[in-house]
This record gives C-alpha cells, sequence and structure tokens, in this order.
C-alpha cells in the first residue's frame, strides 16, 4: 500500500522507519519530511494544515492511507476533510483532537467521567488570575489552555513564577493558545507517558514511557520539548496500567462517545503516579517526541499492523507483541535551546554510527545544505538504543552520541537516571 505520514520531526522519522520494516508499505511518502527522512523514504513539500491540498496530493499518488504525525493539522481538522475524501486516516477528529487542543475541555471531560486529575480553574481575565495565584500560593501549575508546541505548561515552584508565566501567556508569548488559561493544583510523584490505541470503541494499551521535559541534567532548568526518554516505564506496574485504564482512559473514552465525538487514534495519557495510583496530568493526541522514538524502536513492523486495525476499528482483534527489552533515547538540541539558539550549524559524524534493528539516530531539525546536514531546529537528533537491560540501551545510545561531531549542540548525560541509579 501506499502511505502518506505528515510531519517534520523526530517523532515521524520514528514512525517512517518502523513503517518501513512492514511489507505491507510499497511506498512511503513523508510531509515535508527531514533530511534524516528524505534517506529513507520520499519527501514532498505539502501544507499540512491544508486538509484539501493534501487530499489533492493523496489522489494524485493512490495514497491509501495517512498517517497525521503532528497536534496542529489534527485540531485543524485536517483528518475529518480526508475520511470526508474516503482515506483511511490515523489520527482524530478535530472534536475529539479537543482533549489535547483545550484544557478546560479535557477537564470539563474528566469531571464528567469522574476521571482522577488535579483541581483546577479556567481564568480569561489576568486580573482574576493573578488575583486567585495570589490566593493559593505556590507550588502551582500554570497552562495555556490551547497548543503551544508542548511548551505551554509552568509548573511555578514560587508565586513569582507563576505570576511571570501568567503575564507572559496574557501578552502573547504563546499566541492564541494563552488566550485563556487553566490553573491547576500542583500533583508530586513520578510522571509516566501511557500510549493506549483507541479505534472509537476499544482501548488497546500499546506501551509506557518516561521522558525528561527539563533541559539540564537532574531533570532542572526550563521545560522544553522532552531531552530524553526510555520505555518501559517502572513505574507503570500492571497495577497502575490497570488503574489508569479502568479509571481514566476508558471512562474517558465512553464520555467521548457518549458525546457523539468518538476518539479515534492513539491517546497519549500523562500520568502522574503517587502511592501506587494514577491521577491525569493531560491527554496528548498523538505519539509524543521523543517518546515515539523508543516506542517504535521496540515495536518495529508491528507499528503500521496496530495504526491501520486502529483506523479500520479492528482493535478488539488484534495484539500487541512486545520483547523483553528497553528503548532510550538521548535528544541532541542546539546551544542555547529552549531559548533562543542559533540555525544552520553543520553536524558530522552521522556515518559513524549503526543504523540497525537496536541503534537508529532520527533527525528532528535537520536540513541538507550543499551535501552536509545542517541543523535547523532546537531539537535536532534523537540517538535511540534499544538492549535487554535499560543500562545497554543507554550505552549504545550515549556510544551513537559520542560518535556524532557537532560543537554547536549538546545533550543530557543521565537521561534514564530514576530507572538506572
Amino acid at each position: 500500500m501506499n502511505i502518506l505520514i505528515l510531519g517534520s520531526g523526530g517523532r515521524e522519522h520514528a514512525l517512517a522507519w518502523a513503517v518501513l520494516q512492514n511489507p505491507k508499505c510499497d511506498r512511503l511518502i513523508v510531509a515535508p519530511g527531514n533530511a534524516g527522512i528524505a534517506e529513507i523514504a520520499e519527501c514532498a513539500a505539502l501544507d499540512i494544515l491544508d486538509g484539501g491540498a493534501i487530499a489533492g496530493f493523496c489522489e494524485a499518488e493512490a495514497i491509501d492511507f495517512v498517517i497525521i504525525g503532528p497536534e496542529a493539522p489534527l485540531a485543524a481538522g485536517v483528518a475529518d476533510r480526508l475520511r470526508d475524501a474516503g482515506l483511511l486516516v490515523f489520527g482524530p477528529s478535530a472534536a475529539a483532537a479537543r482533549l489535547e487542543a483545550s484544557k478546560s475541555f479535557t477537564k470539563a471531560i474528566c469531571d464528567a467521567a469522574n476521571a482522577p486529575t488535579a483541581a483546577y480553574t479556567h481564568f480569561t481575565d489576568l486580573a482574576a488570575a493573578r488575583a486567585y495565584v495570589e490566593a493559593q500560593g505556590a507550588p502551582i501549575v500554570v497552562k495555556a489552555d490551547g497548543l503551544a508546541a508542548g511548551k505551554g505548561v509552568i509548573v511555578a515552584m514560587t508565586e513569582e513564577e507563576a505570576l511571570a508565566a501568567l503575564d507572559d501567556m496574557f501578552s502573547g508569548e504563546f499566541g492564541a493558545a494563552g488566550a485563556e488559561v487553566v490553573i491547576e493544583e500542583f500533583m508530586d510523584g513520578e510522571e509516566a507517558s501511557f500510549f493506549v490505541l483507541c479505534d472509537g470503541e476499544t482501548a488497546l494499551p500499546i506501551g509506557t514511557a518516561q521522558d525528561h521535559k527539563r533541559v539540564g541534567e537532574g531533570d532542572t532548568g526550563p521545560n522544553t520539548g522532552g531531552m530524553g526518554a526510555y520505555s518501559p516505564a517502572p513505574v507503570m506496574t500492571d497495577a497502575v496500567t490497570q488503574q489508569a485504564l479502568d479509571q481514566i482512559v476508558r471512562p474517558t473514552l465512553a464520555e467521548m462517545a457518549r458525546r457523539g465525538t468518538p476518539y479515534q487514534g492513539v491517546l497519549f495519557v500523562g500520568l502522574m503516579i503517587k502511592d501506587g495510583a494514577a491521577r491525569l496530568v493531560e491527554y496528548n493526541c498523538r505519539f509524543g517526541d521523543p517518546e515515539c522514538q523508543v516506542l517504535m524502536m521496540r515495536l518495529g513492523a508491528q507499528a503500521l499492523d496496530l495504526m491501520l486495525a486502529t483506523s479500520e476499528g479492528r482493535l478488539g482483534d488484534i495484539s500487541v507483541t512486545w520483547a523483553e527489552d528497553h528503548a532510550l533515547t538521548v535528544v541532541l538540541a542546539a546551544q542555547g535551546y529552549p531559548g533562543d539558539y542559533a540555525k544552520g550549524s553543520v553536524i558530522k559524524g552521522l556515518e559513524a554510527c549503526p543504523e540497525d534493528s537496536f541503534h537508529m539516530v532520527f533527525h528532528a531539525g535537520t536540513t541538507r545544505a550543499d551535501g552536509q546536514i545542517t541543523a535547523t531546529g532546537g531539537r535536532v537528533l534523537a540517538a535511540t538504543a534499544r538492549g535487554t537491560t535499560l543500562q545497554e540501551a543507554a550505552d549504545r545510545a550515549y556510544a551513537m552520541v559520542d560518535r556524532i561531531d557537532w560543537p554547536e549542540g549538546f545533550c543530557r548525560r543521565d537521561i534514564g537516571w530514576r530507572a538506572l541509579k
């Protein structure tokens, strides 16, 4: 079959890598892709927010299946437009994607489903939000209500930090996403990511991971889109997994279906686990990045079968086969990230890194210019490896990092530290 993946990041490179291992894939196109993706698949210059243009491209190129990587096209209704054109699509409708696109919507769903999550208040006015923070004190969590590319969440440990976050959001730091905010109680515990495929009726867990959001070692410094991840997540025991399914995921899916907006795609369930019980931190409507890299490394070719079954409503007839292994990914980012960073520096040494079912350097923010790989984003590469143990996976990933010659980049040297200590 002919397959189109929408997106240009490390997540989409990992999806492409897994899809290509499945013999069902005859032709793979990624739009717009990046320098690493271009080495394994065709790339196409498409506006991934233009559902009409994508539908026309799919007709011209005889595309059978579309996998939507990032959240923005989902929120923009691209999945709806493609389904209207008769295409098979992996990704939820715009109405269902509100689980990520609106924090206040998610909280309302949790209230209706009685799903355990942090207490919250919703604000559209800066003065009222500041007064609330001053009354509540810190620590407290401030979230831009809309999509903010994974950066619109401030876990404020001081009142001053929370007030500054509110000022930034209401002044347009996150664009329209910050026009409304949700302020939540601070939840302590250990965070984990739980990935569940949903076809509108059936929920099928496909893996767990833990990522490192803060830029500095020891999980210090400002939040980023993610500096590394590992799978599986040790804190996600069988009991915690079952509780999350029974009390959070399935009640949410039932409420979405009751409202006439059944959820179809992958549901990224961000959890906070304390004393053996999970509470919902957030939902995302797509694979996380860099969590996708470790999941795809472990799933391999079956990832395409699972996504097809999701899109065709066949999850009740399929299961996931897991090897007893571990995967870990280390993100290489441009110096200065998540603040200002330079673009255009040349990356060397990638040819010295192995590429097989145990090792892969996935590209995120890269472009090929004058025959050389150059950095064009904040998060640029993800050195990803599998191993029998997490330590073995970490050793393999960092061995690849050490082969990459990129003075303008940096990485954390402690990915997986909670599980490895």
